[in-house]
């Protein structure tokens, strides 16, 4: 995978992944990149630093053009925080009942059993039984560090 910074004709710039370099040159020939904030698609690669790795235990710095990589690592970590305490919220006031997921929802929809807070794990077959049945639920957004 290879980021490019791009830039579109007003001067946009944003980050965007890649396969390869042939990939971003394919895709730009096809006029199929567009600017996310005014939509043209004039778009060429901008000028960038290159990564080179350090010595050390130093942390990776992404270098700022304008303040916008700065600004972008600055809204990626609140929003994680914010996810971060919307599980904690949910993990406290709610039990856990792990791969029953799907079982206990359907049985506090029927009414069968009290109507409680809970969450656990569901394959996305029983979520779209869920869903067809028209069981309300929303998944859990998974955390970074539950990637790893």
């Amino acid at each position: 995978m290879i980021r490019y910074t791009l830039q579109c004709e007003a001067d946009h710039r944003f980050e965007v992944w890649f396969r390869n370099s042939r990939s971003f040159d394919a895709q730009a020939k096809r006029g199929l990149l567009t600017c996310p904030e005014c939509g043209s698609t004039r778009i060429e690669k901008a000028l960038m630093a290159p990564n080179v790795a350090v010595r050390g235990n130093r942390k990776d710095v992404i270098p700022a053009v304008n303040g916008e990589a700065t600004k972008q690592s600055a809204v990626r970590a609140q929003f994680v925080e914010a996810v971060r305490q919307m599980r904690a919220e949910v993990e406290a006031k709610a039990e856990y009942v792990g791969p029953r997921f799907a079982e206990e929802a359907r049985k506090i929809h029927y009414e069968e059993v009290e109507a409680r807070g809970i969450y656990g794990e569901a394959s996305k077959d029983e979520a779209q039984e869920l869903s067809d049945e028209g069981i309300e639920f929303y998944p859990l957004p998974v955390l970074p560090e539950e990637q790893n």
